[in-house]
C-alpha cells in the first residue's frame, strides 16, 4: 500500500470505525484513541497489507483493540447471566432511536459488535465472523439473540409510536 492509499484509507473508513467503536464502548475519548491505534498498527505493516483488503484489516484491527483494552480494564460482561426481564420497558417513548440505542447498551458486548457490525455497518456474516474471531453460526446466533432482545425490549411498535 502506498502513502495515498493509506491516506485515502483513513478519510474513507476512519468515521466509520470512530461510530463502532463509539456503539460499542460509549466513550469518544476511547474510541478516538482506539481509532489512532488502528491506523497505528496499520502504518507499522503498510507493506504488508493490500489497499483492497484495507477496510477489512481496520475493522478486524479496531475491534481486537477495543477487545483488548475492555479486557484490561475488566468491563466485559459475562453473556450468560444477562436476563431479559430486568431490561423490559414499558414506558412510552416517541423516538425511536432513542430506544433502539438505549437497548443497545443493555446488550452483552458480544451480541452488540455483530449487530452493529451486520445491521449498522452492512457486514456479511461471513465478514463479521472474520472480523470477530467468531465462527460464521456463532455470529448469527448472537445476531439472533441480540435481535430477540431488541423486540423484547422495545415491545409492540404500538407502544411506541
Amino acid at each position: 500500500m502506498t502513502v495515498e492509499e493509506y491516506n485515502i484509507s483513513v478519510d474513507e473508513y476512519s468515521d466509520n470505525i470512530y461510530r463502532f467503536i463509539l456503539k460499542n464502548i460509549r466513550n469518544s475519548d476511547k474510541a478516538k484513541d482506539i481509532v489512532q491505534d488502528t491506523y497505528e498498527k496499520l502504518w507499522m505493516k503498510v507493506a504488508d497489507v493490500s489497499f483492497e483488503k484495507v477496510r477489512s484489516y481496520l475493522f478486524t484491527t479496531a475491534y481486537h483493540t477495543m477487545i483488548d483494552m475492555l479486557r484490561r480494564e475488566k468491563k466485559q460482561g459475562d453473556f450468560d447471566t444477562v436476563k431479559p426481564d430486568n431490561y423490559s420497558n414499558n414506558n412510552q417513548y416517541s423516538d425511536l432511536k432513542e430506544i433502539l440505542n438505549e437497548c443497545l447498551k443493555k446488550l452483552p458486548d458480544a451480541q452488540r459488535s455483530v449487530i452493529l457490525l451486520r445491521d449498522y455497518e452492512g457486514y456479511s456474516y461471513g465478514e463479521i465472523a472474520e472480523i470477530t474471531g467468531l465462527s460464521e453460526s456463532q455470529v448469527k446466533v448472537y445476531i439472533f439473540r441480540g435481535r430477540m432482545f431488541l423486540k423484547e425490549f422495545i415491545g409492540k411498535m404500538e407502544s411506541v409510536i
